[in-house]
């Protein structure tokens, strides 16, 4: 009997069920975790039991270690500074700006290698003393800052000659002179060329001194190139010389070539293509830049004018730049926001007319586009008065900016304060104010290409708004207003101030337009962080909006003289609208002459000693709102003067010499 029948036998006599409760297959699951069990237990105490001669000890000693001292790189003084810091004027951490601006983009420039060395160049001994001239200061003369105010071409040639020597210290140098052939540049040429002598007997030392290095001209480390433009290019010897002579013999036949045009108007093309000449010249000599023996290459232009060809200005900038040619520009300040300046032409024969005539001459915009608006001021009989803008013409500018050379704007009558048109010399541009170069700075142009400058529009709408504002006024002439009505009798009156009302119906859709359009970039206005942008922008709400209020206020007062107005005074036969200081033609014209207001006094208090801030200060001068006064002109006295025709005769002059004649003003 097994054991599972003995397990049913007893369960059976113990509860009378013959079922036992753990089956056969549970019965065996126990019976093998029971061996399993006493397995483990039997291997536990083994390990325990079994005898182990291995014993481990951990112990911890300190090392004597030699400390390496670090060398002693810096020393400090016990004594206190008297000053501290980083040449800062605000505070310890503000370091001074090693530049006056901020470049909008870094441009490093790969010189070209020589592909073999040849030979070596002397060092040059320059101890000669160089030559001295109206120059503008040192801090004034940045390479790439646009503009360089100077009184004379002389005092620019100095700081050319510099340049040169500059670039002869790094290697042989090959300078092209280009000049203008117009016949306002004749005197600037004459003085010129007596500097030109002195300039390169002074770069000539070394030449001098009769080193036998120098015998052949592609052994001189200084060669030049002499060249002039008007519709085309001339090149007077298109083998680059190192003597002096044949330097001398070019500048005369281009003084020759000029004084043919000057006496013979018909000989002129009227063009001054100066961009293409300066691409064509960088193309033909750009190859001594890269062939042996490699030379520097400086272009140096002489000018009056902004040039005929702009659209040649992309080339003329690239070609430059990818041949590393510097271009240095010796012209004239261009107007702030206007194209044209006059020239002051007096005859220069004394058997003609010698009364100054003033000739319009291009040489401006500053600004690839226009970016002031175009508003007369009211009550002033100065016209569109025009302000150096601080710079040169945009297209000159910038290519010597670009290119890493100096813009020099050159006026003999440069000056503080005003300058009326019988202080400036003949033959000089009339600007009426200048201002302070180094304020200026900060107001650079953009000098880049189109496509960029209209992406930077698109970027910002007070831009955009305030350059087709500009050239919407650009177009369109402001109209002055009629601001006395004599009064005969009524009809009279009301016939005189119903046309004014026409005048001033003219000219209110313009003005609303303009406002219209500037208004639309407004609330891009505080993202604009360019100085000369925010200006221009003040400057042209604050004047748009005064001359909005003034308008529509003008207007409603003549309305309100057309329903009758007496006379305080019997006598008293003329009435005069006059600015005032309160704008009474309601509600919302006042709203708008406040932040008219508010822009101008912004310009005046952000922006000091520029243009804007002059300009906004004129405006400010005249108050928005209007006041009806009464004089007397005794109008019926004088109507009847002028209808009997007994007008005095005027008085016989004795001995007064004939006048001389005055012939046609030749191309400038």
């Amino acid at each position: 009997m097994n054991l599972v029948e003995k397990l049913r036998i007893w369960w059976y006599e113990l509860t009378g069920s013959d079922e036992l409760p753990l089956d056969r297959e549970v019965t065996s699951w126990l019976v093998s975790l029971t061996l399993h069990l006493a397995v483990l237990i039997l291997l536990a105490t083994l390990a325990f039991l079994l005898p182990n001669n291995d014993q481990y000890m951990i112990t911890s000693v300190p090392l004597d270690v030699e400390e390496d001292l670090l060398p002693e790189e810096v020393h400090f003084s016990e004594l206190t500074p008297v000053e501290i810091g980083a040449l800062g004027n605000e505070s310890v951490t503000n370091a001074e700006a090693a530049a006056p601006i901020e470049a909008d983009i870094s441009e490093i420039l790969t010189e070209i290698e020589p592909i073999s060395v040849i030979g070596e160049m002397p060092a040059l001994d320059a101890n000669v003393k160089m030559l001295t001239a109206p120059n503008p200061s040192d801090t004034m003369l940045v390479k790439g800052t646009g503009n360089v105010g100077t009184t004379a071409a002389v005092g620019a040639i100095d700081r050319i000659t510099n340049e040169i020597l500059l670039s002869l210290e790094q290697r042989p140098t090959l300078v092209v002179w280009l000049f203008d052939e117009s016949g306002s540049l004749q005197s600037q040429r004459e003085a010129i060329s007596k500097r030109f002598n002195r300039v390169y007997e002074e770069l000539g030392v070394v030449e001098a001194a009769g080193n036998p290095a120098f015998k052949h001209d592609e052994d001189k480390p200084l060669l030049t190139v002499v060249a002039s433009f008007e519709s085309t290019t001339t090149v007077y010897n298109k083998k680059p010389t190192g003597e002096l002579e044949e330097i001398q013999d070019a500048m005369q036949a281009i003084d020759e070539k000029a004084a043919m045009i000057y006496e013979n108007p018909e000989a002129a093309s009227g063009q001054e293509n100066v961009f293409g000449a300066v691409a064509q010249l960088a193309r033909e000599y750009r190859k001594f830049r890269t062939r042996a023996p490699q030379r520097n290459v400086m272009l140096v232009v002489f000018t009056d004018e902004s040039g005929n060809d702009f659209q040649n200005v992309d080339l003329a900038v690239e070609t430059c730049k990818r041949s590393v040619i510097p271009v240095y520009v010796v012209g004239v300040p261009a107007p702030f926001g206007r194209r044209q300046a006059y020239v002051k032409y007096v005859d220069p024969d004394p058997r003609y007319d010698q009364s100054p005539q003033y000739v319009p001459v291009d040489s401006g915009p500053e600004s690839l586009m226009p970016e002031r608006i175009k508003l007369h001021f009211l009550g002033r009989n100065d016209g569109d008065e025009r302000l150096e803008s601080g710079f040169g013409a945009f297209g000159l500018a910038r290519l010597a900016y670009e290119t890493g050379g100096i813009f020099f704007s050159v006026h003999p009558n440069r000056r503080d304060g005003h300058v009326g048109r019988g202080q400036i010399d003949s033959m000089t541009t009339h600007l009426s104010r200048f201002f302070d170069p180094l304020v200026m700075r900060n107001y650079r142009p953009d000098y880049i290409s189109e496509s960029e400058y209209r992406s930077r529009l698109a970027g910002n709408m007070a831009k955009a708004a305030l350059v087709q504002a500009s050239s919407q006024s650009w177009t369109e002439q402001m109209e002055d207003i009629r601001l006395r009505f004599p009064v005969a009798d009524e009809a009279e009156l009301a016939r005189s101030l119903s046309m004014a009302q026409r005048e001033a119906a003219k000219l209110e859709p313009k003005l609303m337009q303009l406002v219209g359009t500037l208004a639309q970039g407004e609330r891009d206005r505080d993202e604009i962080t360019e100085p000369r942008w925010r200006a221009g922008y003040d400057l042209a709400m604050g004047r748009a909006l005064a001359a909005k209020v003034r308008t529509e206020g003008y207007n409603t007062m003549l309305a309100m003289a057309k329903q009758g107005m007496k006379f305080e005074k019997p006598n008293n036969d003329t009435w005069v609208l006059r600015p005032s200081n309160k704008v009474t033609t309601g509600s919302v014209l006042s709203k708008e002459g406040e932040k008219a207001r508010m822009y101008l006094e912004r310009v005046v208090e952000e922006h000091g000693d520029t243009p804007w801030a002059y300009l906004a200060a004129k405006e400010l001068e005249t108050p928005f709102g209007w006041e009806w006064t009464e004089t007397f002109t005794n109008v019926i006295a004088r109507r009847q003067n002028q209808g009997n025709g007994n007008a005095n005769p005027q008085p016989r002059m004795d001995n007064v010499p004939p006048k001389k004649p005055k012939r046609p003003v030749p191309k400038l």
